[in-house]
């Protein structure tokens, strides 16, 4: 359903924009492209600096461009891996991340990597091309893409790393980190917190260490021994990710959190979770009061589609649950998620 244009303050520059986007041929999202068109004229007069303007310019055209490769491949999930440049070939580790990409490729995934060497070479070699994207940065030392994914269509290079990030994040519906550096502990660091303030969906983190290895562990007990015991963090918060060190394992994790579980949104002040199956009464009783410390307002209760998923068209033929979530305990809520898989 299309959406009026919104007039602007100005009754001749709205007529122009709707012109303008006529002229195009219309199409998606038309109410939404106008408000950008209208605020594009607005650093006509609000922004001096250039630099400035190009951020915002190379912004909208890297995600502009990075959607539309996504688009056709909406329909099938995706682990992001993320893990060191620098990792060879003769490593455990990247003999591990190749285990793991053509597991989870088989598993029915299709793979995420930073398209450098190493992990994410790996990532793209167990998976094959046809199961990869690759979403690379420029860099002026590094990093060209890997042979794997150098010449295939899903590949996209980015300037900034905030965006890359973001598609990162948002085409995910997994993350699945190896040892790496800076930028790994960034990207780990960024889903966790992404996931704890609720601006993501809610998705596996397993970090994987190579057989008896200890690079997770060493930072899970940083995390324990200083953001927990400090109470920088919640108990809760540990929920948010997993820790193995067997790439079988991994593919579990991920594909056990979408054996019932499908997706979330809110609606208002009603929090909507999809499933495959529907709980039980004698279930969502249960869930109702061990999940209570969770609960503000409506309790968990099975639900129809809501008229605003039905006008968005938004998975219809899934069963539902909602209630009022207090919009804070995400660790709590995953582990919620974990019940409803088990039903």
């Amino acid at each position: 359903m299309k959406k009026n244009i919104k007039p602007t303050a100005d009754p001749e520059l709205t007529q122009q924009i709707q012109a303008l986007i006529q002229s195009r041929g219309g199409g998606h999202n038309e109410a939404e492209v106008a408000d950008i068109i209208e605020n594009a004229l607005k650093l006509l007069t609000d922004v001096k600096e250039t630099g400035d303007v190009r951020v915002i310019q190379t912004t909208i055209r890297e995600l502009r461009y990075a959607f539309r490769v996504f688009a056709p491949y909406a329909k099938k999930r995706k682990v992001t891996i993320f893990g060191s440049a620098r990792t060879s070939p003769d490593k455990q580790e990247y003999q591990q991340a190749a285990d793991f990409g053509k597991k989870i490729s088989a598993a029915g995934f299709m793979v995420i990597t930073g398209a450098g060497p190493g992990i994410m070479q790996a990532g793209h070699e167990g998976a094959g091309s046809e199961n990869s994207f690759g979403v690379n940065i420029r860099l002026p030392w590094e990093q060209s893409a890997n042979p794997v994914i150098a010449e295939d269509k899903k590949l996209i290079t980015f300037k900034y790393f905030f965006t890359r990030k973001l598609i990162f994040i948002r085409h995910s519906d997994a993350i699945a980190l190896f040892p790496g550096g800076f930028g790994t502990m960034d990207e780990g660091y960024e889903a966790i917190t992404l996931m704890q303030t609720g601006k993501s969906q809610l998705m596996p983190l397993v970090l994987i260490d190579r057989p008896g290895g200890t690079y997770w562990k060493t930072w899970d007990k940083n995390i324990r021994e200083h953001l927990l015991r400090d109470k920088l963090i919640s108990p809760d918060d540990l929920n948010l990710y997993q820790i193995t060190d067997s790439a079988d394992e991994a593919v579990k994790i991920v594909t056990r959190f979408y054996r019932n579980f499908h997706s979330t949104r809110f609606v208002k002040d009603l929090f909507v979770i999809r499933l495959k199956h529907a709980p039980s009464p004698s279930a969502i009783a249960a869930l109702n009061e061990d999940f209570g410390d969770i609960i503000t307002g409506e309790p968990i209760k099975h639900i129809q589609a809501t008229p605003e998923e039905v006008e968005d068209g938004a998975h219809l033929h899934l069963h539902r649950i909602g209630f009022g979530f207090n919009r804070k305990d995400y660790g709590r809520l995953r582990q919620l998620i974990d019940v409803l898989n088990t039903l």
